[in-house]
């Protein structure tokens, strides 16, 4: 029933292993995040200025205000590409994240459990209803567990579906203005 001094280095290194990996993953996320702000910030520079020829070369009033109308689709349309881009980010490194928590559920639960039916062999009589009561305890704790990744899983689909209505929505009322 003793901790040795193996089991607590080989606790030390899935923990750190555990930090690492989480690390590594937010910083993916960073540097994607970055990429696609530089992106941005290029392609809304570069347009400003092509844009800007543009208007400065209109020839009159109304072809003035139509390249300015001409102008808002793309914008709109490459806003919400960026929109998504992000949206996608979050997502996957939300999903990268979740995992790696339910992983280290799942371990701690074998742990947890091992300890305990280790213990239980060394109990001394009568214990049974303690460890019973461990037992259930834990077992409620996996349960509402469970149930609260399953509801985060569900408001994840959610919200990925009210994004892409609004993304068409959004897409439907700049295609409608351009018609207009």
């Amino acid at each position: 029933m003793y901790v040795t001094p193996e089991q607590i280095q080989a606790a030390g290194k899935t923990n750190v292993d555990a930090m690492l990996s989480l690390a590594a993953t937010q910083f993916a996320a960073i540097e994607k995040f970055a990429t696609l702000n530089a992106n941005a910030m290029k392609t809304a520079f570069e347009d400003s200025l092509s844009n800007t020829r543009a208007l400065f070369s209109a020839k009159d009033v109304q072809e003035f205000v139509s390249l300015q109308n001409s102008f808002a689709t793309p914008a709109i349309e490459k806003a919400i590409a960026y929109s998504k881009s992000v949206y996608e980010v979050a997502t996957e490194t939300n999903a990268e994240m979740s995992k790696a928590a339910e992983q280290r559920v799942s371990d701690w639960n074998e742990n947890f459990t091992a300890l305990l039916d280790k213990a239980v062999k060394n109990a001394p009589a009568g214990s049974d209803v303690a460890v019973a009561g461990i037992k259930s305890m834990l077992a409620a704790a996996n349960s509402a567990y469970d149930n609260f990744s399953k509801v985060t899983k569900q408001a994840t689909e959610i919200a990925e579906a009210n994004v892409a209505a609004a993304t068409e929505t959004v897409k439907g009322l700049a295609k409608a203005k351009k018609f207009a």
